[in-house]
């Protein structure tokens, strides 16, 4: 058969530079393209030779990579199906069909659409790129010629399919033994790496371990190729054949962990959307859980071929600590497959794998409290992104958190806490600290604790974002237990006293007090007031009504050194005696420098209960000596 020569039509160069330059982000995916092409090949002739026995190959599957580095070749070799002249054409020709026109325009129209949010316009140019069969020519951006040598099953001609990519494409009659394709890449100058065994494991690895078929690396002079992948996916598996051990060393290679997974999640999902989901959840957190730069370690596969680990869509920042596998076989791999963001069925899968982690979560906390109890106190502050940032979701979020309880020090949950509120109280009382311990010491705890309320502990950073955000758990609304005018008389009084000493004055006679002292701290503090909740401490400052909590203020200033804050409101305990003896010398108008020192010490105290630093510590260091001696001489 004489060679056939066929010119590529104007269009086509404007294609090839679009596919080999602006469609693929990272040219080492070639080899992921044409290794699934291969497996495709392999599929469709045990397909067809299910009803056709003279299809049916002796050898056994596989797909072999061949590299020849004095000719600087690289060969990826199938006994698929193979391809005829016919094939070679419309199957490698298709670019150059007419509809290149029109998929230049569309290409064109999605440039242009972008900036405006189009979305619907671009979808449809990428979908037209899927119909030339693109992946096949991604082999241009690491090979100046390509050529195709193939055997279709069933017949006795090969045919060779050559191709620089730029001035058309021949076909030619060839030699080939057995039904099957070589794909024979000649490498451009800065590929040569893609000769190099270590090079072609890693990339099969990461791309094909999984695939049903085994790909081979054959070494020049040696008879026996070395297998490259693993060949068999777990995840396809059914789960009665898994043991413990294969889901956690198969956690653990995915997941580059040593500890044993919390939970395992294997499922298969069919109907509208078919996919399989393979998810772990870790026992022990990361060590870059935190990094802004973390990436999802959730893998998506099309038909067991790798595709990215970087798509959003699956797994929300909230659960980034979820590891796994989803497969599916319903996603169009269109040209560089690496344009699934926002793709519909991946928001689908997405939404349906938060669904089920949420879900086990539940159950889990409900049958195993104290194992979740100890996930929790690893992940619970990841989780708790989740209720800022995912109002769908922030109910069921609300229902897994836990929050340690003032009263006993252990987790407790927002139902458990509602549960045992006494029949008054009808807010959950939160309070944030840096610490637990530095929460537990908090002057503002003091008249909770006189009357027994719980006030829920909040020493994560996300929690002053998220409550910004949920303002209420099953009808009853949060509170700060530092922030606002709380009469918590109103809720249950406070155990009575019959020392005299601790009775308080009546407001009129503390008036003086309280003006007096706000004159002496002016501008630094909003106002002095009463406190209704001291019992042991003399002061506390409390943020009003719509003010930040100190959290929020200590966040707002790491990342604005400018960042002053609102002066706050200081509380006086009308019971303590330093309160009491400041209100009878300002009342007899004695010791003014006495009162001034007493006052300020008074306001650099409150802030260094709440875990701030005084002002001016060279002054504070002075009024203490001065107190001290005072107490030291009286």
């Amino acid at each position: 058969m004489a060679s056939k020569t066929h010119a590529f039509e104007a269009d086509t160069g404007k294609i090839l530079d679009i596919v080999i330059n602006s469609l693929y982000s990272n040219k080492e995916i070639f080899l992921r393209e044409l290794i699934s092409n291969a497996s495709d090949a392999i599929d469709k002739r045990r397909y067809l030779a299910a009803t056709d026995q003279s299809l049916q190959s002796d050898e056994a599957a596989a797909i072999t990579l061949v590299a020849d580095a004095k000719a600087k070749t690289l060969t990826i070799r199938d006994n698929g199906i193979g391809l005829n002249a016919d094939d070679l054409t419309s199957s490698l020709g298709t670019i150059a069909r007419s509809g290149s026109k029109a998929f230049l325009e569309q290409v064109e129209q999605a440039k242009s659409a972008e900036p405006k949010g189009d979305k619907k316009t671009k979808d449809a140019a990428f979908s037209l790129i899927g119909q030339f069969g693109v992946g096949f020519y991604s082999a241009f951006m690491v090979a100046d010629k390509v050529e195709v040598i193939s055997l279709k099953a069933g017949e006795g001609a090969a045919h060779k399919w050559t191709s620089d990519g730029r001035s058309g494409y021949q076909i030619d009659k060839a030699e080939r033994a057995n039904a099957g394709t070589d794909i024979i890449l000649y490498l451009k100058k800065d590929a040569k790496d893609y000769l190099d065994e270590t090079r072609l494991s890693y990339l099969v690895r990461k791309y094909s371990d999984h695939l049903s078929y085994p790909v081979f690396w054959q070494p020049p002079k040696v008879d026996e190729p070395r297998q490259l992948n693993s060949g068999s996916a777990i995840w396809t598996r059914q789960k009665s054949e898994i043991s413990d051990e294969d889901y956690t060393q198969f956690y653990r290679q995915i997941g580059a962990g040593y500890d044993e997974p919390f939970m395992t999640l294997h499922n298969r999902t069919e109907g509208v959307l078919n996919y399989t989901s393979l998810l772990f959840l870790p026992t022990s957190r990361p060590f870059d859980l935190f990094n802004p730069d973390r990436k999802s370690r959730m893998q998506l596969y099309i038909n067991r071929v790798f595709i990215t680990e970087e798509c959003e869509d699956i797994v929300p920042p909230w659960l980034r600590f979820v590891r796994g596998v989803i497969d599916t076989p319903d996603l169009d791999l269109n040209v560089s497959r690496e344009m699934l963001q926002h793709n519909p069925a991946v928001v689908k899968i997405g939404k349906a794998v938060v669904k089920r982690v949420l879900t086990e979560l539940q159950k889990k906390k409900d049958k195993e409290p104290e194992a979740y109890a100890a996930f929790w106190s690893e992940f619970g502050i990841v989780l708790k992104e989740g209720l800022y940032e995912d109002q769908d979701n922030r109910d069921k979020l609300l229902g897994l958190s836990l929050f340690t309880s003032a009263r006993t020090g252990q987790l407790i949950s927002l139902a458990d806490y509602v549960a045992a509120m006494s029949g008054k109280q009808d807010k959950i009382y939160t309070l944030s600290a840096e610490t637990v311990e530095q929460a537990q010491n908090s002057p503002h705890l003091e008249g909770f604790r006189a009357r027994d309320i719980d006030v829920l502990l909040m020493t994560d950073p996300v929690d002053e974002f998220w409550m910004q955000a949920v303002h209420e758990f099953d009808g009853k609304a949060f509170a700060s237990a530092s922030r606002g005018a709380i009469n918590l008389d109103e809720i249950a009084p406070k155990p009575s006293s019959d020392e005299a000493d601790n009775q308080p004055a009546d407001d009129e006679e503390l008036a003086p007090l309280l003006a007096k002292v706000k004159s002496i701290l002016g501008d630094t503090v909003k106002d002095v007031r009463l406190s209704k909740t001291l019992t042991d401490s003399p002061v506390c400052l409390v943020a009003d009504e719509e003010g930040m909590d100190i959290q929020m203020e200590r966040l707002m200033k790491a990342h604005n050194k400018d960042f002053t804050g609102a002066p706050r409101i200081l509380e006086l305990n009308p019971s303590h005696g330093l309160i009491t003896g400041l209100k009878d010398k300002i009342k007899a108008d004695q010791d003014p420098d006495l009162v001034h020192d007493a006052a300020t010490m008074l306001f650099d105290q409150a802030l260094i209960l709440e875990g701030r630093t005084p002002v001016n510590l060279t002054e504070f260091a002075s009024r203490m000596t001065r107190l001290m001696q005072r107490g030291v001489s009286a």
